[in-house]
């Protein structure tokens, strides 16, 4: 049984309940069991005084978009390095997908993930399975198997389901099960080999582009098909301002849909591509900045869902190579706090719907009671220190990768601590 823990004079913020004030927070049997006004909690009901005046105390944060490699490319990261790297970031739950290797896809892989998580995780690890087998698209996963061994989503991320009939019927599961099904949007053959956005820059570098079609055409598809099955639909890391329209279109239609975007996406444009820095190859490729200003006013207005970080790590060997031929992806868990809220900062994205975006909407989209810090409610919980300028370094990098377009990016705010189920289980220490 954890010790209970009383976080004193910290600045709260709810925004499940409203809350933006002052005060108190007692944690017993890893639960939240009071909030109360600065010194009206009696200090003799804990066994340890968290002093956090000074400290912005949110919900903890949630990423649902996290590549945790584990089984089969722990050189690149594993369960245990992952969640050690998130919760130093301030994440208190992961979401994993499912391109494993071999691939989660079967019942077997998901009671392995469930396990190991529970072995050796600092944080909560939410298993997303897959939709078709081994992510070739050609037949459905064992979609009711990993949902009986604790799978709460499905995704092929990373190789979009190009078969619309099979998507069609992964929804028509989906929907039986009760769980959403995560979309990487893409037209695999309009990319065709693109490896930035196509457009000037893409023709200066010599680079084959990727097109922001293929994202739009695939949002399309995967909006008519929730039209169609009525089945929740969530679209990662959206990164083009026709694909919101069409997000936009079909939430006022009243459909089931919700999106994503990522850090790199909200503060990152194709022109960090010019210097051939494979750290800045990911997919969907950076954008323009006119997408860029878009994904932004997107998630100011609550039109995209929730931030997620796509915490990609691949090895050195993996980024080390010419651009074209280098892995797309980049990590993100330990910078996506500090890195986004610079956008709350610049008066882009008010503080509450930045908090929001990281707790409570990505809780929401995984169907779990969490995302709060109403009485009676996990103890999963983020301190934040504002105002204090640091920079990020090789040094801070707690993933087995190293493949961060932040590095040596200054900042003003850090994670002081990460509570789990009641638990310290991140301190910065000074």
């Amino acid at each position: 049984m954890n010790e209970p823990i009383l976080i004193r004079e910290a600045r709260i913020l709810d925004p499940t309940q409203n809350l933006d004030s002052p005060g108190d927070l007692l944690i017993e049997n890893g639960k939240v069991s009071a909030i109360d006004g600065p010194g009206k909690i009696p200090s003799h009901r804990a066994q340890r005084i968290i002093e956090a005046r000074g400290l912005l105390l949110t919900p903890g944060f949630i990423d649902l978009h996290v590549h945790l490699r584990e089984p089969g490319l722990e050189y690149k990261e594993s369960i245990e390095t992952g969640t050690r790297a998130a919760v130093a970031g301030g994440f208190t739950s992961v979401a994993c997908m499912a391109n494993t290797l071999p691939v989660n896809d079967s019942p077997y892989i998901t009671a392995f993930i469930r396990e190991r998580a529970k072995a050796v995780a600092l944080c909560r690890v939410h298993i997303v399975g897959a939709v078709t087998q081994g992510l070739r698209g050609q037949e459905l996963a064992e979609i009711g198997g990993m949902v009986a061994e604790g799978a709460v989503a499905i995704s092929d991320d990373g190789m979009p389901v190009m078969n619309s009939y099979l998507m069609r019927k992964a929804m028509d599961y989906a929907r039986a099960f009760g769980i959403p099904i995560i979309s990487h949007a893409e037209d695999t053959h309009l990319v065709a080999g693109g490896v930035v956005n196509e457009g000037v820059i893409s023709n200066e570098l010599g680079l084959r582009g990727n097109p922001a079609a293929a994202e739009e055409i695939m949002v399309a598809r995967e909006i008519a098909l929730c039209r169609l099955t009525r089945t929740p639909i969530h679209i990662q890391h959206v990164s083009t301002e026709v694909a919101l329209e069409h997000i936009r279109r079909a939430k006022d239609a009243g459909l089931p849909v919700t999106a994503e975007a990522s850090p790199h996406h909200l503060l990152l444009t194709e022109e960090h591509v010019r210097g051939y820095d494979t750290r800045f190859k990911m997919s969907p490729p950076l954008r323009t900045a006119r997408d860029v200003e878009a994904l932004r006013q997107a998630v100011a207005d609550g039109l995209i869902d929730v931030i997620a970080t796509d915490h990609a790590p691949h090895g050195e060997i993996d980024k080390a190579v010419e651009f074209d031929h280098a892995s797309n992806g980049v990590i993100g868990l330990q910078t996506a706090i500090p890195a986004t809220y610079q956008l709350v900062e610049d008066g882009i994205i008010p503080l509450r719907r930045w908090v929001e975006s990281l707790t409570s909407g990505p809780a929401r989209i995984l169907n779990q009671r969490l995302g709060s810090l109403r009485v009676g409610a996990e103890a999963d919980m983020t301190l934040l220190q504002t105002g204090h300028e640091w920079i990020f370094t090789d040094d801070h990098v707690l993933s087995k990768s190293k493949n961060s377009p932040f590095l040596n990016w200054k900042f003003n705010v850090r994670v002081a601590f990460t509570l789990v189920r009641g638990k310290v289980v991140y301190e910065h220490q000074a």
